[in-house]
C-alpha cells in the first residue's frame, strides 16, 4: 500500500507538471495581451476545473476594461484628490469612444472632468494627462447661475437659460472675448450640450471662483453657462486643454444620457488606443 501510494503521488506530480506546461504559456500571453492585467499571485498548476474558469472570466474584455480603468485611475493618484471612481469611468468611457469617433486631436491625450455632484465649494475639475498618468490640474469651478446656489441641480440646452450643460465637449480655439483669454467649446451630446456655440459657453477665468469669495459668500459665485475658472489658473488651464481634446461635465441622477457612454463600443477600442495612445 506504501509502495501504491508513492506510485499515485508521482503520477499526480506528472500530470500537474504537464498541466502546467500547456496552461502557464496561454496564460503568459493573454497577460501580455491585456493591456493592465496585474500579476500572478499564484501558480496555476493544479487548478480545479473551477479555478480555472475564474481564470477565463478573468480575462474577459469586460473584465480587461474595468482593470485597465482601474489601474489607470490608481496610476493617476486619483482617488487622493477626491476624483470618484465611478465619475472617471464614465468620462474614460467618453474619450474612448470619441477617439474612436475621430472627434479629437489625435495627437493630444488631455481629458477635463467636471464633477457637479460635487458642491461649488469644492475642488471638482480635474485635467488629466493620460500619456503621463498625471494629473496637471485639480481646481474649483464654477457653474450657471440658474443651476444652483451652491451645488448645481438644474441643467439645460436652451438659449438664455444660463444653466450649465452636462455631457461630452471637445475643446475648440484660444480667443478673446469679453471674459478675456477664453476657450471655445463644442458640445457632442445631441439635446443636452449641442447649443453650447450659440449660447457662448466657453472656458474662461472669473475673479468669483476664488477660495476668497468662497469664505465671503459660502459658495462660488455663478457663471451664465459656463465652466468659469480661477484667474490664477485659467490661463494655463486654457493652455492645456485647447485644440480637440475632451472636456466631460458629469451630474448624476440628473436625466442625461449620450451615446458615447457605451461601454462595448469602448472596450473594442481599447486594445488599439491602449497601446497607441498611452493607456498600457
Amino acid at each position: 500500500m506504501h509502495q501504491t501510494s508513492i506510485v499515485q503521488r508521482k503520477r499526480k506530480s506528472l500530470r500537474r507538471q504537464r498541466l502546467a506546461r500547456r496552461v502557464l504559456p496561454f496564460l503568459a500571453s493573454l497577460f501580455l495581451a491585456t493591456p493592465m492585467a496585474g500579476p500572478v499571485t499564484k501558480s496555476m498548476a493544479g487548478s480545479s476545473p473551477s479555478e480555472m474558469q475564474n481564470i477565463k472570466f478573468a480575462f474577459s474584455p469586460q473584465a480587461q476594461f474595468d482593470q485597465t480603468l482601474r489601474t489607470t485611475y490608481n496610476a493617476l493618484g486619483a482617488e487622493q484628490e477626491g476624483l470618484r471612481f465611478e465619475t472617471f469611468a464614465k468620462a474614460m468611457t467618453g474619450y474612448l469612444n470619441l477617439r474612436q469617433a475621430g472627434k479629437l486631436a489625435e495627437d493630444k491625450q488631455t481629458l477635463t472632468v467636471v464633477d457637479f455632484d460635487l458642491p461649488s465649494t469644492e475642488k471638482r475639475l480635474w485635467v488629466l494627462d493620460l500619456a503621463k498618468n498625471e494629473i496637471l490640474f485639480h481646481t474649483l469651478v464654477a457653474h450657471g447661475h440658474n443651476s444652483g446656489e451652491n451645488e448645481a441641480t438644474n441643467f439645460s440646452n436652451t438659449d438664455q437659460s444660463n444653466m450649465s450643460s452636462l455631457g461630452f465637449y471637445a475643446t475648440g480655439s484660444e480667443y478673446e472675448g469679453k471674459h478675456g483669454h477664453s476657450l471655445r467649446l463644442q458640445g457632442l451630446d445631441e439635446g443636452f450640450n449641442t447649443n453650447a456655440a450659440a449660447r457662448s459657453v466657453v472656458m474662461h477665468g472669473a475673479d468669483y471662483v476664488s477660495e476668497d469669495f468662497i469664505k465671503q459668500n459660502g459658495r462660488l459665485g455663478r457663471s451664465l453657462g459656463c465652466p468659469a475658472l480661477p484667474m490664477d489658473q485659467y490661463a494655463q488651464i486654457i493652455d492645456a486643454v485647447n485644440g480637440g481634446t475632451c472636456l466631460f461635465l458629469n451630474k448624476s441622477d440628473a436625466g442625461y444620457s449620450s451615446q458615447y457612454l457605451n461601454q462595448e463600443k469602448a472596450i473594442a477600442a481599447l486594445a488599439p488606443q491602449a497601446s497607441a495612445h498611452g493607456l498600457s
